[in-house]
């Protein structure tokens, strides 16, 4: 299969699964992609970290997880983008009349690869890998992924955008993991975690503090579609 033919299919994949005709769906999906609706799970993970870990402890893992969107938005935004050079659907000039725009989300001129999915991919392969509970990991994935696929809804990128940016943000979230682990066993903080009880996780987090991450990311789902309703549609 030549790359005149998967590009052919990147594009009809993105018109079948591009906007819908529901206001409602389209303030779901501008709401979800939005920074500012996952600040209190961001504050509930740095509860959790603080909590089951000493402040030094705390600290590396902040700067490792700093490293993480560093990385990944590096690679897709500074050095993917200018490289190939791809338009956004919404900035092609074959395709910017025929997306379905939500409002003035247009995006920058290049789409490839999609920071959105390789900064979210990266953060939830890191701390899944960190907190090690199979829930959690499941809804990280779910919310990368949901976080990826407004990126297609909205227009402002292909699927192949989302695939590659998933990969290399799963690539990244698992390598700087490693080296979060090489690291704390080189400067020999701490024992090794390996609890064997209901109540902590492999890694030595309490499971009550993944129940309040888990809640704090289920409300935010829930909330996003009430949100939605009384801003776009009501």
């Amino acid at each position: 299969m030549d790359l005149s033919t998967l590009i052919d299919i990147d594009k009809y994949l993105l018109l079948s699964l591009n906007g819908s005709d529901s206001l409602f769906w389209d303030g779901v999906m501008k709401v979800y992609t939005s920074m500012a609706i996952w600040i209190p799970l961001a504050l509930m993970l740095a509860y959790v970290l603080i909590k089951n870990n000493s402040l030094k402890d705390f600290l590396i893992l902040l700067l490792f997880i700093a490293l993480v969107v560093t990385i990944t938005d590096t690679i897709s935004s500074t050095i993917c983008k200018p490289f190939f050079e791809r338009w956004r659907p919404t900035r092609d000039p074959l395709l910017m009349y025929i997306v379905d725009v939500v409002g003035e989300t247009r995006g920058k001129d290049y789409g490839f690869t999609s920071s959105h999915a390789s900064n979210s991919f990266g953060i939830a392969v890191f701390i899944l890998l960190l907190i090690k509970n199979r829930a959690l990991s499941v809804s990280l994935i779910l919310w990368a992924s949901m976080n990826a696929f407004t990126r297609i809804y909205l227009g402002v990128h292909y699927p192949g955008d989302i695939i590659a940016g998933t990969l290399i943000g799963t690539l990244t979230g698992w390598g700087m993991y490693r080296l979060y682990t090489y690291t704390k066993k080189k400067m020999q903080r701490g024992s090794r975690r390996d609890w064997i009880s209901d109540q902590y996780t492999r890694s030595g987090y309490q499971v009550s503090d993944v129940y309040l991450l888990l809640i704090t990311m289920f409300g935010t789902f829930a909330l996003i579609p009430i949100i939605s309703f009384f801003t776009f549609v009501y």
